[in-house]
């Protein structure tokens, strides 16, 4: 895959999870006290205690990154798993947000991610 072809792919995929994201937070932010700030390529929940979670997409890395109290984690596309994998452990992206969140709210969210 060329340069630009791979840039462009990485754009539509990394545009998708963000809306995807948003999209799945904005339907529980209400009951668990998060507000969610998009801007461009950055997501960002405020949680009630003032603790953030952000979300944002890398493009010249190819990367998603997400930056929490715990620690900041590096994501990439994983064709055969369809799913934005962390680049150490693995872990699916959006099993690890859920698990952030849930320590911020002490419950698990609803996500539908």
């Amino acid at each position: 895959m060329s340069g630009s072809t791979q840039s462009t792919a990485f754009t539509g995929r990394a545009e998708r999870l963000l809306a995807h994201l948003e999209s799945g937070i904005d339907r529980v932010a209400d009951d668990l006290d998060i507000d969610v700030l998009r801007s461009g390529n950055v997501i960002t929940l405020t949680f009630e205690n003032g603790h953030r979670i952000v979300v944002n997409s890398q493009e010249a890395a190819q990367e998603i990154w997400l930056a929490a109290r715990s620690g900041g984690f590096h994501y990439r596309w994983d064709d055969a798993a369809e799913a934005w994998n962390d680049t150490r452990s693995g872990e699916d992206l959006r099993v690890v947000l859920a698990r952030l969140i849930e320590i911020e709210v002490g419950v698990a969210p609803a996500l539908g991610l």
